[in-house]
């Protein structure tokens, strides 16, 4: 899967997964926040999220704190 990590409009991290079939640019253009964060691959492990790679169409890459945030999202879906 593939994530974009972006900043919403009060300013707190916002991870949206999607499928690899979908370009990051793509989704980029899809999105009504103004910025992304941070853009590149998610798995799900046993010992939990891994981030990594990079969205080469936005000049992104998976930043070291991605996994945690999208943890505490799938933990506390109201965050």
């Amino acid at each position: 899967m593939k994530y974009i990590m972006f900043e919403d409009f009060s300013g707190a991290p916002t991870p949206i997964i999607f499928s690899n079939r979908i370009n990051h640019a793509e989704m980029r253009e899809q999105m009504p926040y103004s910025r992304a964060l941070s853009a590149g691959y998610v798995s799900l492990r046993p010992d939990g999220f891994h981030c990594y790679g990079k969205s080469t169409g936005l000049e992104l890459k998976a930043e070291p704190g991605d996994a945690a945030i999208m943890a505490a999202k799938f933990d506390d879906p109201e965050s």
